[in-house]
Formats: structure tokens, sequence, C-alpha cells
């Protein structure tokens, strides 16, 4: 790694930090340069605006969200059930540790940057695609009766979507989070409709 992408990675980093505790829009390019003991010109020189920062903050949570669940997914291959229990429960304890990335999903005020949609619509499309496969694998092994895995896995997305905000926002516990989360995937594996000969 050359001296510059060392600086730049250390700009990234300490942005980082400091957009996850204050927000973007309170956070300026005086304290990303202060928190570095930077002068504001330097900061320039390798970012033109506050905002390219910021993309390259998300951009570094976004890999490290897709390489956390990558890893996941490696894990519990044999098994279907515990293979998607894992992906949404690290999806939803990774919601507080990438708060950029994830303001950048969910922010209104955000959305005028012109990168955020094309971040949202990216994620969003290889979270579905994701989830598309590992129900897949499950219908494949006789784990899963699903007639449409696409349209499920929009439906879990929109589940886990539904859990973030609270979470995110510091109002629910790891048991609270536990418990929701067996909610969920109790729905996803068994219904909530009395089968015949059940």
């Amino acid at each position: 790694m050359s001296n510059q992408d060392i600086i730049r990675d250390s700009i990234v980093q300490s942005a980082r930090d400091l957009f996850g505790r204050f927000g973007f829009r309170k956070t300026t390019m005086d304290d990303i340069a202060l928190s570095l003991r930077k002068g504001k010109s330097s900061i320039y020189y390798y970012f033109k605006s506050k905002e390219e920062i910021f993309e390259a903050v998300v951009d570094s949570e976004a890999l490290e969200l897709k390489s956390r669940l990558k890893e996941v997914l490696r894990k519990n291959t044999d098994d279907p059930k515990e293979q998607l229990r894992q992906y949404i429960a690290e999806r939803l304890k990774l919601v507080q540790q990438l708060a950029n990335f994830y303001n950048a999903l969910r922010s209104d005020y955000l959305s005028h940057l012109e990168f955020i949609n094309r971040v949202r619509e990216k994620y969003s499309n290889d979270e579905i695609h994701t989830l598309e496969i590992i129900l897949k694998v499950g219908i494949r092994k006789g784990v899963y009766q699903i007639d449409d895995p696409r349209i499920a896995s929009i439906a879990i997305v929109t589940a886990m979507q539904g859990m973030e905000n609270p979470i995110f926002l510091g109002k629910l516990q790891d048991l609270d989070i536990g418990i929701r989360l067996d909610a969920i995937l109790d729905i996803i594996f068994h219904g909530i409709t009395i089968r015949n000969g059940h």
C-alpha cells in the first residue's frame, strides 16, 4: 500500500467515526481535518468534498458488510435453515456497527447525493439475490416449499428492514432482537396458518 493510499485510508477511517457519531450533516471538513491533525487543504488534496469522503466511507462499509455476510454464507452450507438464520442475525447485528451505510440506505436527507440512490438500488438487488440463492438451495434440498423464491426473498428483506430502525436507534436489546428474529424465522419456516394433517 502506497503512502498516499495509507493517508487516504486514514481520512476515510477518521471520517467514518465522525459521520457515525455526528451524522453527515453536522460533520464538517474542519472536523475531519482536526481529527487527523492536518490542515483542511491536505484533506482536499485527496477528496474534493465532504460528499466524496462520505461516498468512500459508505463504500468501505458496504464492502465490510458484503465480506462478513459472505463469511456467514460459507458456514452452515449443509443446513439452509441455519444458514438463513445466521445471515439474518449477522445482518441485524451489523446495523449499529455500519451506521453510515445504513444511514445512506434509510435517510431521506441524503437522497440528494447522487451516489446514494445507486448504493440503495445495488444493495437491495444484491441482498434479494443472495436470499434467493439461499432459498433455492433449501428448495433443492427439500427444506423449503416456496412457489416464488424471489418474492419470498423480497418479503424477508422487508421484514428485516422493519427491525432496522429500532436496532439502529438503540431501542432494542440483544434479547429483544433474538426474540424478534425467532418470531420472523418461525413465520418464514412454518407460516401462520394451520395446515391439514398437522
